[in-house]
């Protein structure tokens, strides 16, 4: 079972082009950093703007740079079932631990039709699946009594949960059972979820902060919630921070800060404005993660 603190790892690029040793590296700074995962091809990897090849590239320098220190679950999902079909059966090919799938985006299936799009591809493609359900980017959202039906499917591992509702997240812990790691997908989340039954966060904050969002996780699960309440309250301005614009764009300003990667982002996403970099980088060094 996939849990603890997952990183969505960002996707570098250099003039246009992804940045392989750039990649590398910052796989090196997560597993140094304690990441229990690392999800390529996410919302935070823009995969949406990655071609077929560089989407397929990018999973691959990612299973070949970990090296099975920690699992890789690889960002496989499409609005087109036959498209993440495809991601996903190049995905389990290549070795990947597990696929993270979106909820299809702009077509707005229905429960029924949901069901159907994870089923189709959990029954062809024997490799541990994890939906996305994140309906402020997918303009659908996948209710609780659907995500029962798939965890039922065996394997179906998992949902990563972006509503933003801790009722639905709640419920869907209740209705899944112990065995369905139900992670967040929204770093403040993280605790709340957690205290009713949640696994951890596949996290945007980790590409930044990855022991500290490890050592938050370790601790709830742990029940020492002293510790997990003191990790969430410091990490809460940093996260509101790396969401002051759309992700990824002030993650990839925050790492370019750090001296990790350029903040390159495609179009239609366009660099941090000034302003806010301004505003990013106050938090960052109250943080400690600059001077």
């Amino acid at each position: 079972m996939f849990q603890g603190a997952i990183v969505a790892i960002v996707t570098p690029f250099r003039n246009g082009q992804v940045d392989e040793e750039r990649l590398r590296e910052l796989i090196e700074f997560q597993i140094a950093g304690g990441t229990d995962g690392i999800v390529p091809c996410g919302t935070t990897g823009e995969s949406a703007t990655l071609s077929h090849e560089e989407h397929d590239r990018v999973i691959e320098i990612t299973i070949d740079a970990v090296k099975k220190r920690v699992p890789v679950i690889a960002g496989t999902g499409s609005n087109s079932t036959r498209e993440a079909l495809r991601l996903t059966r190049h995905a389990h090919e290549c070795g990947a631990d597990g696929a993270l799938m979106v909820c299809p985006y702009y077509n707005r299936p229905g429960p029924e039709g949901l069901y159907q799009h994870f089923k189709a591809i959990a029954e062809a493609v024997p490799i541990p699946i994890i939906p996305y359900n994140i309906p402020g980017r997918t303009g659908v959202n996948m209710m609780p009594e659907t995500v029962a039906r798939l965890a039922r499917i065996p394997n179906i591992v998992g949902i990563k949960e972006a509503s933003g509702s801790l009722k639905q997240m709640s419920d869907i812990v209740r209705l899944c059972g112990e065995g369905f790691a139900v992670l967040s997908g929204d770093d403040f989340f993280t605790l709340p979820l957690m205290a009713i039954g949640g696994k951890g966060v596949i996290s945007v904050a980790s590409n930044v902060a990855p022991a500290h969002m490890a050592a938050l996780v370790d601790a709830a699960a742990a029940g020492d919630m002293a510790q997990a309440r003191a990790l969430h309250h410091k990490l809460t301005p940093l996260i509101d921070a790396l969401f002051v614009e759309t992700n990824p764009v002030p993650v990839k300003a925050a790492l370019k800060l750090m001296g990790r990667i350029d903040d390159e982002v495609r179009l239609p996403l366009s660099r941090l404005s000034d302003a806010n970099l301004e505003k990013l980088r106050g938090v960052m060094k109250a943080y400690g993660l600059i001077s």
